[in-house]
């Protein structure tokens, strides 16, 4: 039974973690309050080299990690200063293990669910096709929700990547959201959509769903507890009415 969950802000995104909390306050039975970035209220001197060891070497390598001196100077200081972090994938179990080992000793139970919003990429490995897959969030304790993960882990339409790659080939940037909303046909998200915090909600809530009742996801196509695998599912699920299946809404509500 959770009686408490503690959500953590991601200040350097745009996702505004108090509104999801006022959001899941209303459909949980417990207890929900907001605290500031988690790796600001919980460190500990060994996280930048936990961090080094959690890094993803390639996408088809099993293998993690790099602890050379630089690149654990390189999580220090993305540990202090989060604006310059970017662009790496992490293992989100590894990240999920080492935040675990930083939460207070009366805080361990699994009455209460920490929740960090993380700016970081996180993935799981994929023994089925033998690859990495970046996730928006890894249930567990803590349960990590990564606001990259909303942009880069769902698939989004085929044309989407080939308008990114000719624009790039012409300009050597990243198009703006503007040319590629109307160039693309399809709905999705990309890096700092106003859409992100609406977005996220359905997530978080997947972490309490999770330890209540040990179910990982609704395998129902709308429900905000179903994992999208593409940007359309996403947005459909997180995004459109109705908000639930009629199992979770007899549990969440239907708005």
């Amino acid at each position: 039974m959770v009686d408490s969950v503690i959500c953590y802000r991601a200040p350097t995104t745009v996702v505004d973690v108090d509104t999801i909390a006022d959001w899941l306050a209303e459909r949980v039975d417990a207890t929900v309050t907001v605290r500031d970035r988690f790796l600001e209220e919980h460190r500990a001197d060994d996280l930048p080299e936990r961090f080094a060891e959690a890094r993803v070497r390639s996408p088809y390598d099993r293998e993690t990690g790099n602890t050379m001196l630089g690149t654990t100077r390189y999580e220090e200081r993305a540990l202090d200063d989060p604006d310059r972090e970017g662009g790496v994938l992490y293992d989100g179990i590894q990240v999920q293990r080492a935040l675990n080992t930083v939460l207070p000793g009366d805080e361990r139970d699994l009455e209460t669910l920490h929740v960090p919003v993380l700016d970081r990429a996180i993935g799981t490995w994929g023994d089925h096709d033998g690859r990495w897959h970046k996730r928006v969030n890894v249930l567990g304790q803590p349960a990590l929700v990564s606001v990259p993960g909303l942009y880069e882990a769902p698939a989004k339409p085929e044309e989407y990547y080939k308008e990114k790659q000719r624009h790039s080939l012409l300009s050597g940037d990243t198009p703006p959201r503007e040319v590629l909303e109307n160039r693309v046909e399809g709905e999705f998200l990309i890096e700092d959509d106003p859409r992100s915090t609406d977005a996220l909600k359905g997530y978080v809530l997947q972490a309490v769903h999770y330890l209540e009742t040990g179910e990982s996801f609704c395998d129902r196509e709308g429900c905000r507890l179903f994992n999208a695998h593409y940007h359309g599912d996403l947005i459909e699920a997180q995004l459109r009415e109705p908000a639930f299946c009629d199992e979770h809404a007899r549990l969440y509500g239907t708005d």
